[in-house]
């Protein structure tokens, strides 16, 4: 059984450890997103940029988490940094409950785009069909971006609906 809720500031460790165990991050990324969570948890005040959500097992432990935030300069536009779930609960539908659980919450905010990045190494490649069968299309591709050899790719997805301003054409 896996209860989806808030994240709170008592877990970083927890997901310090979830990001380890996945094995698919390398030392700087895990430091990335301990970056964002202390930004939004920690002294001297938290900040509203980066929100987290939790799935906690049966025994209350962190089986996986996403955390997202508004995309500065847009309108309606969200980001998701960062989603991971436990190796011992992978293909069980947490990371699935977990971004419903985020569109659920953009959704009730009137957001209306949601963007993913994500590396075309191989060992993305669970990552990048996860995104897919949710209903996300890769929007662009930006060859060696992170490194020789390894793309960023960016996917999106259409929350809600974004009439075009009369005066925008073609």
């Amino acid at each position: 059984m896996i209860t989806i809720g808030a994240m709170d500031a008592s877990q970083r460790a927890a997901l310090r450890d979830l990001l380890h165990a996945t094995g698919s991050f390398r030392p700087d990324e895990i430091g990335v997103a301990l970056e964002l969570f202390d930004e939004a948890f920690g002294p001297p005040a938290p900040s509203a940029d980066y929100e987290f959500v939790a799935a906690l097992d049966a025994a209350g432990r962190l089986a996986g988490y996403c955390c997202y935030g508004p995309t500065p300069g847009t309108n309606g536009t969200y980001d998701v940094y960062w989603i991971a779930v436990h190796p011992s609960h992978q293909g069980a539908g947490v990371g699935s409950a977990l971004l419903a659980e985020v569109e659920r919450r953009l959704r009730d905010r009137g957001a209306r785009l949601v963007v993913v990045e994500t590396s075309a190494r191989e060992g993305y490649d669970s990552a990048r069909r996860f995104y897919g069968a949710r209903g996300y299309r890769a929007a662009a591709r930006l060859r060696d971006f992170y490194a020789p050899a390894d793309d960023r790719v960016v996917f999106t997805r259409q929350l809600g609906s974004s009439p075009l301003p009369a005066d925008r054409g073609a």
